[in-house]
């Protein structure tokens, strides 16, 4: 019996050992390969099977299971076969593949959210290319990514294969979209100084509410969850949190895979003031208290990192300004957990001496180099300078040419120079538009425009613009080259025809037709200078019967030769839409050198903004004028000034100022001067909303004139309104509310309480 059970274990273990043995060969090893034959290739040489093999094995070497095993799996590495097997006939070793098929034609069907272009670029396989399973998946992969990045984490793909003859393919990808996943609540653990609302509003994720259909913010990101946990940390820093942490943020995905749930887990730690505040500096005979006036961070105050680098980019600029082209300010902190305050010192020494080696420029597609490089303050071969960088950056953007404008730097060739990398993001700069809307001043209006302010990628500006309503009939067109004769003088010139029926405001009709000729270059690099020269033919016509004899006075024709200047001086951050800084302007204008127009003008403007906030900001700003005929030339009633309406809200176009009372025709005046002080702020009810609210005061007076009239009411006081108003860039076009009252205001004035203004583009 022992022998029987020892027999059936020696037959077990023979067994054993075939089923374990390589299948790469059925015959047993030994003996020496003569030849190498390959079977069932149709598009690839037996040539370059057999290289491929031939760092395992090749003609000449012993059957070898071991190296031949090797040899199968660097033939299934090489991506082009389904199947390969090696068998041995005699001393002959026989490769017979199974080749992948080619891809005849790559398709995307169920796709609406996203392009075949798109899809096309991120996937691997395409025509021509040879198929396999493993890039199929990767495929599969990287598109559902792509859903998932723009929201859509209940998308599938699925890949279908149509065979074709002679070993091609068509390959599928059918996508099912399927909804947007969206936000369904934000919450927030561990905070206990701040509400869950208001860490909300400082985050971009935002939760799903039925008025962001126009947002994708409340659309699952994971870049943008990275950049939340980042904006709470800066907010908290801000708030005097300097032992602030984020500890997680978690996003749960639903299980039908149509929401999120996300949830960040905070560490606020203690609020800190700051201590002592000090300047040390290692640079040769700079003194440290002449730069006091331009820190922001002061002992007792709140602990606050924002104006760290705030006091940091002013201390640079300022030790700039004096001659340190190579300057390295850091902020050194000690922190004393006990008292909670931080001891905050800025060291300035002297950085490395780096030169711009080369500037590259990245992004612009149609915007040609040039029109970018003249804007930078330094050349290739300066000394770097972080003030000049930025100012360079500062003037790119308000160019208005791009969305996006960043200036990195890389280490250059040696450790002396550096490499500045614009990259830029190109914006519409081109626009035909057709809009409709109403305005209290002009009532129903419409206009055609078409405006290239990049025209040929070279910086230049043309416009043409028809505009139609019910009191202004109005023809524009205009170019301007920013850099004639390739100097920085931007030249131009305007034509425009202008009918205005001011039956309204004064009982007759005003037509222009004219040109202006105009050029302008900068003094310095805050300061400006342009001159102009117009030449226009008004006439005020259509007079009513029982309009003012000072009106009847003016009637006719007039031809107005004159020449104008202009100083502007303008160190606001931003020229759209500034926060911070002041402008200052200066025109004058004379009338004489020809034409029957004699009158010597001046206006004198000037704004200044001031951020009480990031979100706030106060404005203050006045203007004043006064015109006067010249050779004994009285000065019409078209060239004089008119205040009301935009200028000081709560009154009316026009409605105040000098005033024939029998009649009610407001006649303008010489002499004017208005302030406005405003808050502006957003509103935060719609938060995915350009809405933004303003409180207003304004002030002014109208008067002086060259003739006189016993009906004639000139009085010099003040007028002043106060209100408040909205503006909102809506998808269907701008829309602002003002709301004025006036305050200070004369018996025959003209009031007007709500101003108001829609327009829609298509």
């Amino acid at each position: 019996m022992s022998r029987f059970v020892w027999l059936i274990g020696l037959v077990a273990m023979a067994l054993a050992a075939v089923a374990v043995a390589p299948p790469a060969v059925a015959q047993e090893s030994g003996g020496v390969i003569n030849a190498i034959r390959v079977d069932g290739n149709q598009r690839i040489e037996a040539a370059t099977v057999i290289a491929y093999m031939s760092q395992d094995i090749a003609v000449g070497d012993p059957f070898d299971a071991q190296r031949i095993d090797r040899s199968l799996k660097t033939l299934f590495a090489t991506g082009l076969f389904v199947d390969v097997n090696l068998v041995r006939e005699g001393n002959t070793l026989v490769v017979r593949v199974i080749e992948n098929p080619i891809i005849n034609r790559l398709a995307f069907e169920g796709n609406k959210r996203v392009s075949d272009e798109l899809l096309a670029a991120e996937v691997q396989l395409r025509p021509r290319v040879v198929y396999t399973r493993t890039k199929v998946q990767s495929d599969v992969t990287r598109i559902v990514e792509i859903y998932r990045r723009s929201g859509r984490f209940a998308a599938t793909v699925e890949p279908k294969v149509i065979q074709l003859p002679q070993n091609r393919i068509d390959l599928v990808f059918e996508i099912d979209e399927g909804p947007r996943t969206k936000i369904l609540r934000i919450g927030f653990i561990g905070n206990k100084r701040f509400r869950d609302s208001t860490l909300r509003d400082q985050i971009l994720t935002k939760e799903t509410v039925w008025w962001r259909f126009l947002s994708s913010d409340d659309t699952y990101d994971p870049d943008r969850l990275t950049f939340d946990r980042e904006l709470l940390r800066i907010f908290y820093l801000s708030e005097g949190y300097a032992d602030f942490r984020v500890l997680s943020a978690v996003a749960e995905l639903t299980r039908d895979r149509t929401g999120f749930f996300i949830t960040f887990t905070v560490e606020e730690g203690e609020r800190y003031r700051f201590g002592k505040v000090d300047i040390e500096s290692t640079l040769r005979d700079l003194s440290a208290d002449q730069l006091f006036e331009r820190v922001r961070t002061f002992p007792g105050e709140w602990y606050d990192a924002d104006l760290i680098e705030d006091s940091i980019q002013d201390l640079t600029d300022a030790v700039g300004n004096l001659g340190y082209a190579f300057v390295d300010i850091r902020p050194r902190t000690k922190r004393d957990r006990d008292n909670l305050i931080i001891d905050l010192t800025y060291e300035i020494a002297e950085g490395p001496r780096v030169f711009v080696e080369r500037i590259n420029v990245s992004g612009n597609v149609r915007t040609l180099d040039e029109v970018i490089r003249r804007e930078f303050r330094l050349v290739e071969g300066d000394a770097y300078n972080a003030a000049k960088i930025r100012r360079s950056q500062q003037r790119i953007r308000n160019l208005g040419f791009f969305e996006i404008v960043e200036i990195t730097d890389s280490p250059g060739s040696s450790p002396d120079k550096t490499i500045i990398d614009v990259t830029v993001r190109e914006t519409s700069t081109g626009q035909l538009t057709f809009g409709v809307g109403v305005s209290s001043a002009d009532g129903p209006l419409a206009n055609v425009s078409i405006v290239e302010r990049n025209l040929l990628g070279r910086g230049q500006n043309l416009g043409l613009s028809f505009l139609l309503s019910g009191r202004r009939q109005q023809i524009d067109f205009s170019f301007t080259e920013p850099y004639f004769l390739d100097r920085e003088i931007a030249a131009g010139f305007d034509f425009f025809i202008r009918d205005t029926d001011l039956t309204n405001e004064g009982t007759f009709d005003e037509n222009a037709i004219g040109s202006v000729l105009r050029a302008g270059y900068p003094i310095t690099e805050w300061l400006k200078h342009s001159v102009r020269y117009r030449l226009q033919r008004s006439k005020i016509e259509d007079i009513d019967v029982d309009a003012s004899e000072l009106i009847k006075l003016d009637a006719g024709s007039r031809v107005t030769s004159a020449v104008g200047l202009t100083l502007k001086y303008d160190v606001r951050d931003s020229s759209f839409e500034p926060h911070e800084g002041y402008v200052v302007r200066i025109e004058q204008d004379l009338a004489g050198l020809g034409g029957q127009a004699k009158y010597l003008s001046h206006r004198v403007s000037a704004a200044y903004h001031h951020p009480i906030t990031d979100d706030l900001t106060g404005t203050l700003s006045a203007s004043v004028g006064n015109v006067f005929g010249i050779f004994g030339e009285n000065v019409r009633i078209d060239e004089r000034f008119f205040l009301g309406g935009q200028q000081i809200r709560g009154f009316a176009t026009a409605g105040l100022g000098p005033r024939d009372v029998r009649t009610n025709d407001p006649l303008g005046g010489n002499t004017y001067a208005t302030g406005t002080a405003e808050l502006s702020f957003p509103i935060d009810l719609v938060s995915d909303f350009d809405l933004r609210g303003r409180i207003f005061t304004d002030v002014g007076t109208l008067t002086g004139l060259d003739v006189s009239s016993a009906d004639l009411r000139d009085d010099a006081t003040l007028r002043a309104s106060v209100g408040f108003g909205l503006s909102w860039i809506s998808p269907l076009g701008p829309i602002l509310i003002d709301l004025g009252f006036a305050v200070l205001k004369e018996d025959f004035d003209d009031t007007e309480a709500v101003r108001f203004s829609f327009g829609t583009r298509f």
